[in-house]
């Protein structure tokens, strides 16, 4: 037998942070040497941290990283294991992602990225160039200071393996992984038994299957061990990378990291046994006869064994179950952990939460609430980082710390009810009651007055009054009173968050949280700079969908009970006067559902389709209860607000990005805020298509006017379009 024990790990790593980046780098060899491991293997470009985006071409980034490199090398950190660490490195003119394999105070090669990841929240391709050349490993020149440091003047550079005495090791990075000829296939055939695949990916709802399904199939049918590191934390941008660092071995999973945690450092731990890996390779014949002409990969030899022979005291890991969390938990966990980074992170010392009593807002406290009761279980487990930062956090002195999540969350959460005459008293009373639930310290303020101040001062300006829609004003006069709750909102939401702290004789100030969801987003059902607009949110790309079942979920396992009655309350803005016969309601405002607006993201962005496309999709989709002429309403009306409202996607506040449909434009959604809102050929199209398939001559509305006006055109205000400030 060779019995090998390999270490992975899950770090939290902050982008540009040398210090904070090293201190793990150096804590998760020492662990990994601890438990006797011989390889340990990081994630993607973990010296720097993945997230550096424009930072990866300044040179001091790279020079910070050969000096942080440097101080791993000169010390002991690398004697007896081999370390995959991640770094930028610069040859001749070009910048490459690169695994540094490094072994006893040497460095063995660096193998740079040869598939970038350049769709969805990544653009390496930006920063970096993907190594071409496949035939050949060259010599690179280390830098000075390094090459005098180590003893070692040039290092192998390329697509390559490590030949020890006794296996075959290389690194696949991150995206290669999923390329249509991943590297592994003909590495494998080549005799590499062991695979490090260093990862910066991003947590998304229902993901973490597919990246799972891909480690398994990749040594399912070749054999191999396949060890997975990934970042875990908020590296200080919109993304949560989750972790899930794992080893695979033949197609099962023996090791799996935790997908979600406050830890800043975890290492997994495995033994493996690489006859299993001969074994298995020697019992399939096609994958013998395919490696007896497989082209040869160039090697490094490294004159030192790894493995130890069989022995009673080193017992194999076994295959596991693997632990996939539910979406509802994935939400509660997910952006809980990610707010509590940003927390710790960007010296504030709390949060504030305009709490309206509905489904967003109070999803938004909830997950404040389940951060809270994950601060405290880490603190019982016995983490030091994450004590250290709760007392800083919450002002904790003479020796104390949080105990209780309600008591902890007491110091470190405002929640503001700001009602006016339109709000009721059921979403009032339920915000008062979840806010007693999670212990935050709560507000009831009305906003009547401004409102009043401010209208007073538009009708001395004029000479008129606005009134509602029910009250016998138009629909401008309707939107804009909306709007001016709304807007007021969000300046007194900033101004409690700066100033409540002072008040209440606490240090710091407090981040604003949003709440407005991903469907509300893409349909632009949101009043641009109402209380959406806050310093982050963590349900921006949460459909409203998931949100509903969450609060369901947590209204038991988060023990939030509140929380049911709220998902039960059908959502409204409540921004006009509740009458007898009149009560305002999303989805008549927006004129479609929710679950639609989640049919209809899913197949703008991720099935890419336009409205004609669209149109011919939810045709089969909707067509036994729909006739075609319904279903091209539908996405004309759909295509026309999106458009109109696209405007308000360049100031959303920063999300949390969970899903594959954001419509969130800083980088994942890459599209223009001006659009003819008429969409005249796409919707002739579809007009086309009507008449073929009902064998009637219609027309559509607007489609059929030849006017063109600002609103039309989608060349709108900063502000217009459908209120709902989500209060």
């Amino acid at each position: 037998m060779r019995l090998l024990k390999v270490a992975t790990c899950n770090l939290n790593q902050w982008a540009m942070d040398f210090d904070c980046n090293l201190k793990n780098i150096k804590q998760s060899i020492n662990l990994a040497k601890q438990a006797g491991a011989v390889i340990r293997h990081g994630p993607e470009l973990e010296i720097t941290g993945y997230g550096c985006e424009d930072h990866f071409l300044e040179l001091d980034t790279i020079n910070h990283g050969w000096e942080c490199l440097k101080e791993i090398l000169v010390g002991d950190w690398t004697d007896g294991i081999l370390c995959s660490i991640g770094m930028p490195v610069i040859i001749g003119s070009e910048r490459y992602n690169c695994q540094v394999l490094c072994f006893n105070r040497k460095i063995i090669m660096i193998r740079p990225k040869m598939w970038l990841a350049n769709d969805g929240n990544y653009r390496e391709l930006r920063w970096f160039t993907a190594w071409k050349h496949k035939d050949q490993l060259v010599d690179f020149q280390l830098p000075c200071e390094i090459a005098e440091a180590i003893s070692q003047k040039s290092v192998p550079f390329g697509y390559g393996y490590a030949q020890f005495l006794d296996t075959a090791v290389a690194a696949e990075v991150c995206e290669e992984l999923f390329t249509p000829i991943p590297p592994h296939a003909e590495l494998a055939l080549n005799g590499v038994e062991v695979f490090l695949n260093a990862s910066g990916s991003h947590h998304q709802l229902r993901k973490l299957d597919v990246r799972l399904r891909a480690f398994i199939g990749a040594t399912h049918t070749r054999g191999g061990v396949y060890i997975y590191s990934n970042h875990q934390g908020c590296d200080g941008g919109r993304l949560y990378y989750d972790g899930c660092s794992c080893v695979v071995v033949n197609g099962e999973v023996v090791a799996q990291g935790s997908q979600f945690s406050l830890k800043d450092i975890e290492v997994v731990l495995a033994q493996v046994d690489l006859d299993a890996v001969a074994s298995l390779r020697g019992s399939i014949s096609s994958f013998q006869e395919q490696a007896s002409y497989n082209n040869t990969v160039s090697s490094v030899l490294v004159p030192y064994k790894l493995c130890q022979p069989f022995s009673m005291q080193m017992s194999l890991s076994s295959p596991l179950k693997i632990n996939y969390h539910s979406p509802e938990e994935e939400i509660a966990f997910g952006p809980g952990c990610w707010l509590w980074d940003y927390l710790r992170r960007s010296g504030a010392s709390g949060f504030l939460l305009p709490l309206s009593g509905g489904a967003d807002s109070s999803s938004v406290a909830a997950i404040v609430g389940c951060m809270c009761q994950l601060v405290v279980k880490e603190i019982d487990n016995g983490d030091e980082q994450v004590k250290a930062d709760a007392i800083r956090i919450g002002n904790y002195t003479d020796g104390q710390f949080p105990t209780d999540s309600k008591e902890f969350s007491k110091r470190i959460f405002y929640t503001v009810f700001m009602g006016s005459e339109n709000s009721s008293e059921d979403t009032k009373k339920r915000a008062k009651e979840l806010a007693d639930e999670i212990g935050s310290w709560h507000l009831d303020v009305s906003i009547d007055g401004v409102v009043s101040a401010l209208l007073s001062l538009f009708q001395t300006l004029t000479g008129k009054r606005p009134c509602y829609k029910v009250d016998g004003g138009s629909n401008m006069e309707n939107l804009g009173l909306q709007n001016i709750q709304a807007r007021i909102r969000m300046v007194l939401a900033f101004m409690l968050a700066s100033l409540l702290p002072w008040a209440h004789s606490k240090p710091g100030f407090y981040l604003v949280l949003g709440s407005s969801n991903v469907d509300e987003a893409l349909r632009g059902y949101l009043t641009k700079y109402d209380c959406s607009s806050a310093d982050i949110n963590p349900i921006g790309s949460i459909s409203k969908q998931d949100l509903r079942a969450f609060l369901r979920w947590a209204a038991i396992h988060l023990g939030y009970s509140s929380l049911a009655e709220i998902e039960a309350a059908p959502p409204t803005a409540e921004l006009e006067p509740i009458r007898s016969n009149y009560s305002q309601l999303d989805e008549v405002d927006m004129g479609m559902t929710y679950e639609e607006l989640s049919v209809y993201g899913r197949l703008r962005k991720i099935f890419r389709c336009g409205p004609v496309s669209m149109f011919k999709n939810l045709c089969y989709r909707w067509g036994s209860r729909l006739s075609p002429l319904e279903v091209a309403d539908k996405v004309k009306h759909f295509f026309k607000y999106y458009s109109i409202n696209r405007h308000k996607m360049t100031v959303l506040t920063p999300s949390y990005h969970a899903e594959s449909y954001s419509p969130e434009d800083n980088r994942f959604d890459l599209r223009q805020f001006l659009y003819n809102s008429r969409w005249p050929y796409q919707f002739r199209k579809m007009d086309e298509l009507v008449k073929e398939l009902d064998g009637n001559e219609v027309a559509f509305g607007e489609t059929s006017k030849s006017r063109v006006n600002g609103v039309e055109m989608g060349v709108v205000a900063a502000g217009s379009g459908d209120p709902k400030s989500g209060l």
